[in-house]
């Protein structure tokens, strides 16, 4: 798929991880036009993606494992048109790209994949399969008890796209499934079938699961702390397939060495990929998946079959799904 000729300006393909990005959509259809050049690896630094940039008209980046800052953007005069896929992404600096004349533009996204591996982490911690998969494999059989399901309470904070997907599968489990967010109304939450809790507080105090399904912003970063962790029950789960930076790692860590949660299921956190020696990697009652929610099929063949269609819309002159109007 990779040209070298010099003539064709260059298509960056970043943080194709599992090597899929080429064989998940048609890139024939610009593959005259650019020389497509794909890079695997994460790259730590400005500076590093600045060089390896530095000579790319087109950028598709892939969620947000390389940011886009200000700082990086400045840097980087031959980019004009940066794909993310979904459409949303809070490490572009949609006002930077916009004032250095880089048009952003997203892609569909499926809201199934996150959710059922929501699921898979509930199940997951409920019934200890970490620990008895691990057993099983070592010779052993049969080392804990599991927490039934049904007649339990879940917690959902935001119910969006994804949120309603996971009430939904909550309820057909026969669990009483409750939720919260800032702006959350009755009318959702009667649409949706479930009961409206009053505060953030009570429907942590109140959940024997928590399953976070918000954006990150300036309100939901750090929404659960400390003092928020310590209004759940020590035997209940908190779940995060949305953004670590809504509950506060620092005092997540605590909260689990601690004893003051039962477990945590995480597929986000604030460095990515995790660092070695992460806490999260060794405490016994996490059960951790490096951010594997939108990570299937059907959903990477949208996002780069969608990412195509940009690049080809840009080039016609007639962008689509763009992001910094």
């Amino acid at each position: 798929m990779s040209t070298t000729a010099k003539s064709r300006p260059v298509c960056a393909v970043l943080d194709d991880y599992q090597g899929v990005a080429l064989s998940a959509a048609d890139w024939s259809q610009v593959a005259d036009a650019y020389e497509i050049r794909v890079l695997a690896e994460p790259m730590s630094d400005v500076e590093e993606i600045r060089r390896a940039l530095a000579d790319a008209r087109v950028v598709v980046a892939m969620r947000e494992r390389t940011p886009f800052p200000a700082s990086l953007l400045a840097v980087l005069p031959e980019l004009r048109l940066l794909v993310t896929t979904g459409m949303a992404n809070a490490s572009v600096d949609l006002e930077a790209a916009r004032s250095h004349g880089i048009v952003v533009c997203g892609t569909a996204s499926s809201p199934d994949p996150p959710a059922e591996l929501t699921w898979a982490l509930i199940l997951g911690i409920a019934r200890n399969l970490h620990v008895e998969v691990e057993g099983t494999r070592s010779g052993g059989w049969q080392q804990t008890v599991g927490t039934d399901l049904r007649a339990s309470t879940l917690g959902i904070i935001g119910l969006g796209k994804i949120g309603s997907r996971v009430a939904g599968i909550g309820q057909a489990f026969g669990m009483s499934v409750q939720a919260w967010s800032e702006h959350l109304d009755q009318a959702r939450a009667d649409e949706c079938g479930v009961q409206l809790s009053g505060s953030l507080d009570e429907l942590l105090s109140t959940s024997d699961f928590v399953s976070i399904h918000l954006r990150l912003g300036d309100r939901s970063r750090d929404l659960i702390g400390e003092q928020q962790l310590r209004r759940m029950r020590r035997t209940s789960v908190l779940i995060n397939t949305s953004r670590a930076e809504i509950v506060n790692q620092q005092a997540l860590v605590q909260a689990l060495e601690d004893g003051l949660i039962a477990a945590a299921g995480l597929d986000v956190f604030d460095e990515e990929p995790l660092p070695s020696d992460s806490p999260f990697r060794r405490l016994p009652n996490v059960l951790a998946t490096p951010h594997l929610g939108y990570v299937t099929q059907a959903n990477y063949s949208t996002f780069y079959t969608d990412a195509v269609e940009d690049i080809r819309a840009f080039d016609a002159g007639e962008p689509v799904r763009v992001l910094n109007t």
